[in-house]
Formats: C-alpha cells, sequence, structure tokens
C-alpha cells in the first residue's frame, strides 16, 4: 500500500504547456483544493496514521446530522468530498485539524507520482472493444460473425466452457492506478497541479494523486 503524502482532487481534463525546452507537453490538470484537514488518526489512538481531508464546500441542510457533528466538531465547514488518506506518524504530526494542505509543501516540479482514478463506464461492450479481438473474417462467404469472438468451447473432454474465458460483458468502471507519471508544474495559488500523461478518469472524477512509491528522481536515494 502506498502510504507516501499525497492528495486527491478533480480531473478537469487536458491541455499542453511548453517546457524549459520549448518541446510541448502533454499534461493533465488537477484541481486539489483547498483541501482541509477535517479530522486525524493516530497509532496510540486508532492503531494507524492517516489525515482525514476535505475537498469543496456543501450546504449544511444537505448534510445529515453525524456528518454534521463531526464537521462541528473539527470547527470546518461542511465538504463535499471527504477522504482518509494512510500516512506516516511524523507527516500527520505536521498538520493540526482544521488546517489547509498546501500543494508545493507536497510535490514539486520533477518528482514523479502515482495517479489513481475510476476509469470511464463503457456498458456492456463486445470483445473486440473490451479485449481487443480481431474479429471474424470479412470474405469467403462470412455473414453475420465479422465481431464474434470465436469458439469458447470444447469437445466431449471437459464438455463445457471453462471460466475465466474473455466474453462481452460490462467494460470500464473500474479502479485503475498510474504509476510513475512526472509532475510539470504545480501552481499552488490556484490549487493545480499539472501532470504529464494521461490518468484514469472522467472529465470532474476525483482523482489520488501521491508520491510514487517506486519510480525516484536521480537527486533521490
Amino acid at each position: 500500500m502506498n502510504q507516501n503524502p499525497g492528495v486527491f482532487g478533480k480531473k478537469l481534463g487536458m491541455t499542453q504547456i511548453f517546457g524549459a525546452d520549448g518541446n510541448v507537453q502533454r499534461v493533465t490538470v488537477v484541481e486539489t483544493g483547498p483541501l482541509v484537514v477535517v479530522g486525524k488518526r493516530t497509532q496510540e489512538k486508532d492503531g494507524y496514521s492517516a489525515l482525514i481531508l476535505g475537498l469543496g464546500e456543501r450546504a449544511e441542510r444537505k448534510v445529515n446530522k453525524a456528518r454534521a457533528g463531526a464537521f462541528k466538531k473539527a470547527n470546518v465547514t461542511p465538504k463535499q468530498h471527504v477522504k482518509e488518506l494512510r500516512v506516516a506518524a511524523d507527516f500527520v504530526a505536521k498538520y493540526e485539524v482544521g488546517a489547509t494542505v498546501k500543494l508545493d509543501e507536497i510535490f514539486t516540479a520533477g518528482k514523479f507520482v502515482d495517479a489513481r482514478g475510476v476509469t470511464r463506464g463503457r456498458g456492456f461492450t463486445g470483445v473486440m472493444r473490451r479485449w481487443s479481438f480481431a474479429g471474424g473474417v470479412g470474405s469467403h462467404g462470412t455473414h453475420e460473425y465479422f465481431r464474434h469472438g470465436g469458439s469458447i468451447g470444447t469437445n466431449m473432454t471437459p464438455g463445457r466452457t471453462l471460466p475465466n474465458l474473455k466474453m462481452p460483458g460490462h467494460y470500464g468502471a473500474e479502479t485503475v492506478s498510474v504509476l510513475g507519471l512526472k509532475v510539470a508544474r504545480v501552481d499552488a495559488e490556484k490549487n493545480l497541479l499539472l501532470i504529464e500523461g494521461g490518468i484514469p478518469g472522467s472529465k470532474n472524477s476525483l482523482v489520488l494523486i501521491r508520491q510514487a512509491v517506486k519510480k525516484k528522481t536521480k537527486n533521490e536515494k
């Protein structure tokens, strides 16, 4: 489990910027704030360490009594999205309940991050789109079989369709992580994080961004 410091935010979409060398960089823009600490988990009290972060404002009339009481106890306004991130105890100790997490304290340009999001749902799809099958031949008298998957069973032994065969079905809408993406730019004032490459998820969907668990920059050991 990646327990490196991180944030979550809203994926605004993709654009392009020019790097210092003049080359075009394709980046994904993530709006990550302002993130407010609405709660903490400590090793002494809860058995693990974590930060509970809130993003976006929510009307008080749309919050149930249990959540409203938790926000009131933390002395913060109700938040639209709340997520708990497990991190190291020393990182939790840096923040008090009600504090705002600053983006430039966690990420800098050139660092590598891991991104996690829920892919776009495609509904019920066939094998050509879901599994990239080639499809059937398009000549020699073939008809009504161009996009089929071919044989799925056997003869008398075992006389049944084996499990886990690639077939049509629900495609997309699953959690996917992309590791080792590079941070192109950090705009702490506007709470924007620009990351090279694509991130799973549709526009305005929530994505989780953490410091990379595998890949490191050349200056790091």
